[in-house]
Formats: C-alpha cells, sequence, structure tokens
C-alpha cells in the first residue's frame, strides 16, 4: 500500500435546537489517501486491494478509535466508505471494503454483530464522501441511523482512492423516530 495521507476528523453535538444533548452525540472518522494500484486499466484479479482493506480496516479503526477518546467498549456504530478517483472503478472500492476490512475494524471495537454500512464512489479531489454510520450490533437501532461527510481539497486525484472509516459512540442528537433502542438491543442476529 502506498499512503499519502491520514485525516482524522472528530464531532460533538452539545446542543440541537436550542436544546441541549446529554450526553453529547459523539462521532470520529479516520480516512486514508492511497494510491490505485489498477488505476487506468482492469484487472481480473483484485487480491491487492482486498489486502490493503484488510490493513486498512485495522490502521483506520484504531486511528477513529484515538480520535474518539473513548475506550473500544463505548462504540456503538460504525461505517466504511471510499472514493475511487476518475481512473479507477467502483470495483476498485468494493475490493477495498467488502472481503477483508470489517473484521480487523470489528478487532478493534472488541466486536460487532451487524454488518459495517458502506458506500463508494467514484469523484475528483475535493469531492464530498458520504461515510454512513449504523448500530455495530443490531441494523435495526433507527436512532445510530446516521453518517459523516468528508471532503479533502487534494483527493482523491486521478489515481488514488480515499478510504474512510466512522465509530459514533452515540446515536443521533435528540433521536426520537422510534424503534429498536441502544438499550434493548440482544445483539444476537445483527438484527435486533
Amino acid at each position: 500500500m502506498k499512503l499519502r495521507k491520514i485525516i482524522t476528523q472528530v464531532e460533538e453535538t452539545r446542543s440541537e435546537m436550542g436544546r441541549a444533548v446529554t450526553p453529547p452525540a459523539r462521532r470520529a472518522l479516520a480516512a486514508a489517501v492511497i494510491e490505485n494500484p489498477f488505476a487506468g486499466r482492469y484487472e481480473d484479479d483484485l487480491s491487492e486491494l482486498i489486502e490493503t482493506g484488510a490493513a486498512l480496516g485495522d490502521l483506520l479503526g484504531r486511528e477513529a478509535l484515538a480520535a474518539l477518546g473513548c475506550g473500544a467498549q463505548a462504540v456503538e456504530g460504525y461505517g466504511k466508505a471510499a472514493l475511487v478517483g476518475e481512473l479507477g472503478e467502483l470495483e476498485h472500492a468494493a475490493a477495498l471494503l467488502h472481503p477483508r476490512l470489517g473484521a480487523p475494524l470489528r478487532a478493534v471495537i472488541g466486536g460487532g454483530k451487524a454488518l459495517v454500512p458502506s458506500s463508494k464512489a467514484i469523484g475528483r479531489a475535493g469531492e464530498f464522501l458520504d461515510i454512513p454510520l449504523g448500530h455495530k450490533d443490531a441494523a435495526y437501532v433507527r436512532s445510530h441511523f446516521d453518517g459523516m461527510r468528508l471532503r479533502i481539497a487534494d483527493a482523491p486525484r486521478p489515481r488514488e482512492i480515499v478510504v474512510a472509516v466512522t465509530l459514533q459512540q452515540t446515536g443521533r442528537p435528540l433521536s426520537r423516530v422510534g424503534g429498536l433502542q441502544h438499550d434493548e438491543v440482544t445483539g444476537e442476529d445483527g438484527l435486533r
């Protein structure tokens, strides 16, 4: 993996619509800007990106957890996304995100039964990347349906990929649309 830079970002919402958010809603992301080894050409075997995804699951998970500033047991949700530069393809993002990134990310935070929500896109430097968030143990916890937005002025360049991981310590600020609550999660099947 040829890594050009790592970016971290933290959000802590303390009030919303004039109301206190207690505890504050906290989420963080870590992103890596890497060279795309397959930019500009078709390749059947994407195993190099699959292996890079595994390494990034660990690296970005640790970076995001450090930025969040809490213990692994306090993480309630996660997400992942990739923005491929113009000379790449969506399958390059899929190779990074799906086969191997999740297990190392879960190891960093001490588990996670639910699928890690994800998104992929192709774009230019300075475009927004939306990284979805969902509860780590139960996909139906609506309060944790959220996301973070990342914009890097100089990435991805045409031969690069931005890969990002998000972690959340709480759900959305002042969530009130019902459904399964965090304290009701059984975490047996990744759904409830």
